[in-house]
């Protein structure tokens, strides 16, 4: 699919590996709708080919809204809907049995469900209905937007203290094909990207040990951390290559998450 003059819009935009990916898009000449929390960069906020919404993922009306006035503002610029990259996501940690032999929190819980996977899901479902009436590109396949998930190496092989989050991201794991089998007549392709470790404001609070074990007993090769533009350009690769469908891709450096770090 063709990414310039296309509208985007990326969930988790402001910060992180949805930044990166806002800004590949704009490179692209694309169009982007960040919805997040936090405002973007001054940078970002200032390109007359983007537009912020302060979203919380896990409000229904804020993210209705978001969506309603992208739909308007494509009408305006003429820069047709083109995809939903979902990049807002958080990470919890806790054992189903404490140390104190306590279950693990419900809220606990409730919030990576409601974060990585209810919001993701209510995101895309609520662009969709305006994505699938976009008219096709031109030639044979008549492609009209792609949806792309994000998950986690967690989704594979979670560690200690990473059932909530594992579930989450396991979650859109196993909802990648059936979306992508329900969306096949109109058009639209899904697809999800689980990354490893890679640089971020969460990773960045790693123990210099941790983060040591990883690279050197957890990722293959190249022996580090991945970049945000590395994620970025994979996003890249998937718009750009039809073929690209139902399936979830690991971006790890052929790493896999030990059972203990």
């Amino acid at each position: 699919m063709k990414i310039a003059n296309r509208t985007f819009l990326v969930s988790g935009g402001s910060s992180g590996l949805g930044e990166a990916t806002v800004k590949d898009l704009l490179a692209q000449d694309g169009y982007v709708a960040i919805l997040d929390r936090s405002p973007p960069s001054d940078e970002l906020k200032s390109s007359p080919r983007v537009r912020y919404y302060a979203v919380d993922i896990t409000q229904l009306q804020q993210i209705d809204d978001a969506v309603e006035k992208t739909a308007v503002w494509t009408k305006e610029t003429g820069a047709a809907l083109g995809g939903v990259i979902n990049c807002a996501g958080v990470g919890v940690a806790a054992k189903i049995i404490d140390a104190k032999n306590e279950p693990h929190s419900l809220e606990l819980w409730d919030f990576a469900i409601a974060v990585n996977l209810t919001g993701s899901f209510n995101l895309t479902r609520l662009a969709l209905k305006h994505l699938v009436k976009v008219d096709p590109e031109q030639g044979p396949d008549g492609e009209r937007g792609v949806v792309i998930f994000v998950a986690s190496a967690a989704a594979f092989e979670g560690q200690p203290g990473q059932t909530a989050y594992a579930a989450s991201k396991g979650a859109l794991r196993s909802m990648t094909l059936p979306m992508a089998r329900d969306l096949s007549r109109h058009g639209v392709r899904v697809i999800t990207i689980a990354p490893g470790v890679f640089d971020s404001s969460m990773t960045a609070n790693f123990a210099a040990k941790t983060r040591k074990n990883l690279e050197t007993e957890g990722i293959i090769y190249p022996r580090r951390f991945g970049q945000p533009s590395e994620f970025a350009r994979t996003i890249r690769w998937i718009l750009d290559t039809p073929y690209v469908n139902g399936e979830t891709i690991r971006l790890s450096g052929a790493g896999r998450l030990p059972g203990k770090l």
